[in-house]
Order: C-alpha cells, then structure tokens, then sequence
C-alpha cells in the first residue's frame, strides 16, 4: 500500500490471530506493508506471521492482552523499535456471550465489557499518545451493527459497542486539533468468522450471524479503504441501512420482530452446555481461522427465509409508515391553504 510518498507503512493490528483481524492481515501484508500483530495466543500470532511473512511482509509478533494496557505499551515499544513508528493501529480485538441477561454470570458479562469497551479505550489511549508523539496517525477501531441496533441475548456485546461509537465520536471531536490524526470506526453487520462459536454461552443453542452474511475479507477490504482514505465510520453489510432504519424509524415493530428473528436466524439448531468459551482465555490454536462455519450455504432455509419475510416486513411496513407522514404533511398544507 505505501502512503502518498511510496513508503511502506507500519500497521498494527490486535486481535490479528483470527476473523477480519487475520484477513486484514493478509490483506496489509499483500499491499506491501510493515505489520506488528497482536493477540493473546502466541501460536495462533505465529501462524498468521507465517502466512504474512509468504507475502513479502515484514512481521514483528508481540502476545499482548486488551484488558492489560501494559501489555499494549509493549505493542506500541516494539513498532517504534522494529519499524520507527506507528502509521496504522487496527483494533478488531472481541469478545463475545449469549445469554438472556440474567443467565450470563457477571464476571463473564463484565469480561466482555472490558474487553470490548475498555480494552478498545486502552488501545486507543497508547495510539493516540504515539500519533501526538510523531503528529499523525490512522487509528481503524472495528465496531458492529449492533453499535447503532439492539438484540436480545446479547447485551453485554450490544452494551459494548454502543459505547464504542460513542468513544469514537468523542475522540474525534477532541483530536481536530491534530489535522494528522484520523479516529475511524468500521462497523460491519453479520460476518462469518469464528467468534460465533467461539462465544461465551448460557443461551443452550450455539450462536450464528443472521442472513445476509459478509466474508471477513469484505470488512478487511473496508479497513484497508479507510487506511488510505481515512473516514468517521464505514458501514460494511447489505441489509443495515434498512435494519438501522427500522431500529430508528419504527420501534416498536422492530422490538416486536427482532426476538423471534434472532431465535430463528441467530442461533442455531446447535445444543450447547454452559460455557465460558475465549472470553476469559484464549481457546487452542485450530480455532483461530480467519472464517467460521456460517457461510451463506450453511445457513438452514427456514432461518433464511424468517429473517427475508422479517426484512420485508420491516421494508415494507417502514414505506408505509413514511408514505402515510408524507401524505399527512401534505393533507395539512392543503388545509393550511
């Protein structure tokens, strides 16, 4: 990739040994750049090096935790030393849990929160302090669709990323006095990489990203775009706007749709026993893939057709709501008249 005068640039990326942290590295690595890839398993990191280092890219490995920012220093230490500095910080770092709120144990659901909120705060505090330090930087923060919806059974991942946008914002708004420094926030709807099945879990049925499900390399492709050509936020996912407008617009049929959806279309036939899954502790390596199992040719069809007839429902109710108000604005200025 390069910047605007050649050079290749140094990319960080935590969360990088599996889903769209593993594509966006193989992604950077093929554009020619420097990566430092972070994680908490030192094998799964090992493996996605090998498969960088194939593409010509120089790869420093460093095993860092999001809910140890002194591990994150040790990140930003290593860049400086290997390659000079920081131009890109990607954090995909996430956890995640199903569950009806009050079967999730708090010490899982305040798990999840750290990781995903305040691990994601801690990235940001140690990129910022290096982008002051050398005037400019990209910092790539990858958020969710369910940062701007809600769905049941998972609020401490829905809690998390809502907070994450609203960070983003915030760090937009305090860094416009540094014109070099760029905050962006990439925020893809459902994915297909292994953190579904990964989940914690006390829902009894495996998790699963509702239709219509995106590669993780259409996110890492995304990530790449706002490295060269930075943006508040990128949506990447063909049936969110219509979800987000929905969720905004028409509330309480989105409420009254949106349990038996996500019974239907995200959770699986799959029986599953209580389980902390990666969320306190990285699971082995065979887990760390860039894709999951949930393709669109995985997903059953009566699953697939509930989530169609919902989002026509949605649609379709949505262009009624929004015709009747228009039609309404103009039945009253006739009268006005």
């Amino acid at each position: 990739m390069g910047d605007h005068i050649g050079r290749p640039r140094t990319v960080v990326i935590t969360g990088a040994s599996s889903g769209v942290g593993l594509a966006a590295a193989r992604a950077f690595a093929e554009a020619g750049d420097r990566l430092v890839l972070a994680a908490r398993s030192r094998p799964a990191l090992d493996a996605v090096a090998a498969q960088c280092r194939a593409a010509g890219a120089p790869v420093r490995v460093v095993t860092a935790d999001v809910t140890r920012p002194e591990t994150l220093d040790e990140v930003a230490a290593a860049a400086v030393a290997e390659f000079g500095g920081v131009d890109v910080w990607v954090h995909t770092a996430a956890v995640m849990v199903y569950g009806r709120f009050e079967d999730v144990p708090a010490g899982i659901f305040d798990r999840v929160v750290h990781t995903d909120l305040l691990g994601a705060a801690a990235v940001a505090r140690v990129a910022l302090a290096r982008f002051r330090a050398q005037r400019g930087g990209v910092l790539i923060l990858a958020g969710s669709l369910l940062g701007s919806i809600v769905a049941p059974y998972m609020s401490a991942y829905v809690a998390s990323k809502w907070g994450l946008k609203g960070l983003v914002r915030s760090l937009r708004q305090e860094t416009r006095d540094a014109p070099g420094i760029h905050v962006c926030l990439v925020a893809p709807g459902a994915v297909n990489t292994p953190i579904y099945r990964n989940a914690a879990n006390f829902a009894g049925r495996v998790g699963r990203p509702p239709p219509p499900v995106d590669p993780p390399e259409k996110v890492a492709r995304a990530i790449l775009r706002c490295a060269r050509r930075p943006r508040a936020m990128l949506t990447v996912g063909a049936a969110d706007l219509v979800t987000r407008v929905a969720f905004t617009a028409l509330p309480g049929l989105y409420d009254l749709l949106v349990g038996p959806l996500m019974r239907a279309g995200g959770l699986s036939r799959e029986p599953v026993a209580p389980t902390p899954g990666n969320v306190l502790a990285p699971l082995p390596a065979s887990t760390h893939t860039v894709h999951g199992s949930w393709g669109r040719q995985r997903l059953p069809r009566p699953a697939g057709a509930v989530a169609a007839l919902g989002a026509v429902a949605l649609t379709g109710a949505l262009t009624g709501a929004l015709t009747g108000a228009v039609v309404r604005r103009l039945g009253g200025r006739g009268r006005r008249r």
